[in-house]
């Protein structure tokens, strides 16, 4: 930034005006960490369907199939080579956002968390922020309002700060106060870009014993969206999250493993994942992701291939 301020010629009047509008524009004081200069720019603009992909650090990234990405949420360690390839294939990385609700019910505290978001967001060059807060909060409470307000106020930094920047906002499949979450949804999904919706972990609510069910049943999946769009939320506004993840539950009798246990497996596949891109569009939803790319097996034997790329094409169903 010395350098060019410098070559600027500016004066001391001039300077602090041009720096000013430099990193209103997203600028970094920092060195850009990519060969191509340009690759540090913001990403502008948006694609007509979203897949949006949460990364949580290690390099299965490379293997990702970035003709369809949009997004990648940066849940790991900042890796600048993610950054640099991500932007040389159109794609945004955005920030991890979380911080405690009973802390941002002081509106000094939300202007300070956010302000130190941008400031991180500029210094690695990053496209915006995804805000994961699930923590438990009740309806009309002070928390209630203050969350609304949050991210308002995210969006409206982002979007000044960083020219074409993102916020979007994490909820649960349902907005029926999954695990005490009673959310102001439509405040928060008119006051972002749109909700990622997480489809998954959906017997999250269990006060009994845990039974072997699914994860992410079809029918109630589907159930929650219409739930969200009849509190008049537009369907673009809402990307569905799918989980590549399952659960293995170990059973009490029947047929036993080497270990003496019998096991029952739920996970989503191409087949139940291709149902649900096929709801996403036909509903009109903004787009579909999921928990998280990191998740499949990358490592380059035939099988592995063959189930990763079928994974992967199940989302333009």
């Amino acid at each position: 930034m010395r350098r060019l301020l410098q070559a600027g010629a500016c004066t001391s009047r001039g300077c602090p005006v041009l720096l000013l509008a430099l990193l209103r524009l997203g600028w970094s004081s920092g060195a850009c960490p990519c060969r191509e200069p340009a690759l540090c720019r913001p990403i502008a603009g948006a694609r007509e369907f979203e897949v949006f992909v949460f990364d949580v650090g290690r390099k299965s990234w490379k293997f990702y199939d970035w003709s369809q990405i949009t997004t990648v949420a940066a849940f790991g360690k900042y890796d600048p080579e993610l950054l640099c390839y991500a932007h040389s294939k159109g794609a945004r990385v955005v920030l991890k956002g979380d911080v405690p609700v009973k802390e941002i019910i002081d509106s000094a505290n939300r202007t300070a968390w956010i302000a130190q978001q941008v400031d991180l967001a500029k210094k690695q060059y990053m496209d915006g922020i995804n805000i994961d807060i699930e923590q438990e909060v009740r309806e009309m409470s002070p928390e209630y309002y203050a969350l609304t307000a949050l991210v308002k106020e995210t969006t409206d930094a982002f979007h000044r700060e960083i020219p074409g920047s993102q916020v979007t906002f994490d909820v649960a499949w349902s907005p029926a106060c999954i695990d005490k979450r009673c959310y102001n949804y439509s405040g928060i999904a008119d006051a972002c870009d749109f909700l990622f919706v997480m489809s998954y972990d959906e017997q999250s609510q269990v006060w009994t014993g845990c039974i072997a069910r699914a994860n992410a049943p079809y029918s109630q999946t589907l159930d929650g969206y219409d739930d969200y769009i009849n509190m008049s939320i537009e369907p673009k506004k809402l990307v569905m999250g799918v989980p590549w993840y399952g659960y293995d539950y170990r059973c009490l009798d029947l047929s036993k493993d080497s270990l003496g246990h019998f096991h029952q497996v739920w996970y989503d596949n191409p087949q139940s994942i291709s149902l649900k891109a096929a709801f996403a569009k036909k509903r009109g939803l903004r787009g579909i992701g999921m928990w998280n790319g990191n998740c499949l097996d990358y490592s380059r034997s035939s099988v592995a291939e063959q189930q990763t790329e079928a994974m992967w094409r199940a989302l333009r169903q």
